[in-house]
């Protein structure tokens, strides 16, 4: 009876249509939604409040990083969609939800900022108002990453709902480069709808112009969502015809993340070059644009449309690197030269302050992406090599939780460092070139961990060790 059960439900499943190319760019608008906002928390948000307001650094990327801390709510998130619909769908009801509440979040936080402006004393000093508004400004930014969690843990499971294991690196390579055309995008257009702000502009201009920036914009990233996402479950999930649940991203727990982690010596070895390396790679994301508005005495607009410059860059390196640099080189050597890449372009940035002239710096981030990308998918091709068969889902779960903490740890050590360099040094150059320094160090680090890992050991224990965790989970 169960087997008939099971040819039954493998017959509706081959039954369903399979994703086309269209659709899959289609649910790439999510993506780029995604990379639209970001540009908005990461490229305007934190130039304003540590340039124009005056706002320590290590309290800005804090602040912002509180919607990279609550990750973990994600894990709710996945197991609520597997278990109970939402608008009559396990994903899309929850995509949309997320959506609506991550693009109205992104406008109440801006307004917060402004009031932590207005509660600052002139020449900067903290006031006890500065203390509340700068608390409420984490809750909202805490708010926000729940949202993006709702939208996008859903999603996530989406694209394996409606998937089959011929299509889905298709589907994942072409909606994951969504994300950073989405970057491209909103950078432009951002740099387009504050290119009335002029270098020391009043506060008041600058309020009025970037109120109009952040109610367009996520307006734009809810309208992608919905567009991306409308109809798609309905037409190809093939989620009820499956007869054994995968194993996804969304349903790990912390300590069953964290047993998987600990479980053996190379994935232990290997966990920790991606904590290492992801720490190293962004913590210039709160100091970037300030970066550029106090050493290139660049506007906002300008500032802003440096993420379009890195985002190139980033997109040129991840297509190369999977069709040309990694299977004639090998993915470990790649993602070293990507490692030796990206320290060699923080030096790069250095040099551009020294010159102060923009174009270098633009210059350097088109390279930087470029590496950035050479990393990130050497590191990613190296991660499916790491992975046991057994426990796939498991494995990129628990990597996309290390990485969003990673991320979130980034943005904070790279606003905290700058506020020391700023203790230490009395001229702004010096101050950014000592976060760029810590990260070339960092990636330096990051390469001895990454030459201890050894995929033929891991394919000789690890199996075993896998099993046996699921096993005793069963």
């Amino acid at each position: 009876m169960a087997s008939g059960n099971l040819s039954s439900s493998q017959s509706d499943a081959h039954s369903l249509p399979k994703v086309d190319t269209l659709t899959m760019f289609r649910l790439g608008f999510f993506q780029m939604a995604l990379g639209i906002m970001s540009v908005l928390t990461l490229g305007v948000l934190n130039r304003i409040m540590i340039d124009e307001l005056k706002v320590p650094a290590f309290i800005t990327a804090l602040a912002i990083a509180m919607h990279q801390f609550v990750a973990p709510v994600r894990i709710w998130f996945g197991q609520i969609s597997d278990s109970k619909p939402f608008l009559g769908y396990h994903r899309t009801g929850y995509i949309w939800l997320g959506a609506a509440l991550f693009a109205s979040s992104a406008f109440l936080a801006v307004q917060v900022v402004w009031q932590v402006g207005n509660s600052l004393q002139p020449g900067g000093a903290w006031t006890s108002q500065t203390t509340m508004w700068v608390a409420l400004l984490g809750l909202v930014f805490a708010i926000y990453g729940v949202a993006l969690s709702a939208s996008s843990t859903p999603f996530t499971a989406l694209l394996v709902d409606i998937s089959d294991e011929d299509n889905r690196s298709k589907i994942v390579g072409i909606v994951w480069s969504m994300l950073m055309v989405g970057i491209i995008i909103g950078a432009i257009t951002s740099s387009g709808l504050l290119r009335q702000i002029q270098l020391n502009a009043p506060i008041e201009v600058i309020q009025t112009q970037v109120n109009r920036l952040f109610t367009i914009i996520p307006l734009v990233a809810f309208l992608l969502c919905l567009i991306g996402t409308v109809g798609v479950e309905k037409k190809y999930s093939r989620m009820s015809t499956r007869s054994t649940p995968t194993v996804r991203e969304d349903k790990i727990t912390i300590g069953h993340a964290l047993t998987i982690l600990t479980a053996s010596r190379q994935t232990g070895i290997f966990f920790t070059f991606l904590l290492v390396m992801t720490i190293s790679l962004f913590m210039q994301d709160a100091v970037m644009e300030p970066y550029g508005g106090e050493v290139f005495k660049m506007t906002i607009a300008e500032t802003t449309k440096l993420n379009a410059f890195f985002g190139t860059g980033t997109l040129l390196g991840l297509a190369l690197t999977g069709i040309l640099i990694a299977p004639r080189i090998g993915k470990k050597t790649t993602t070293k030269l990507g490692c030796i890449g990206v320290a060699i372009c923080f030096i790069l940035l250095i040099f551009a302050g020294v010159t102060a002239n923009p174009k270098v710096l633009q210059l350097c981030l088109v390279l930087f992406g470029f590496a950035s990308g050479v990393t990130t998918t050497g590191a990613l091709s190296l991660m499916l090599d790491l992975t046991a068969a057994e426990a796939a889902g498991t494995f990129v779960g628990a990597w996309g939780l290390a990485q969003a903490m990673s991320r979130a740890l980034a943005t904070v050590s790279g606003g905290a460092v700058l506020n020391f360099g700023k203790y230490l040094f009395s001229t702004p150059l010096m101050s950014y070139s000592l976060v760029f320094t810590v990260q070339a160090i960092g990636m330096i680090v990051a390469l001895s961990f990454l030459a201890r890992v050894n995929v033929s050991e891991f394919q000789r224990d690890a199996k075993d060790t896998m099993s046996s965790i699921l096993e005793q989970e069963l």
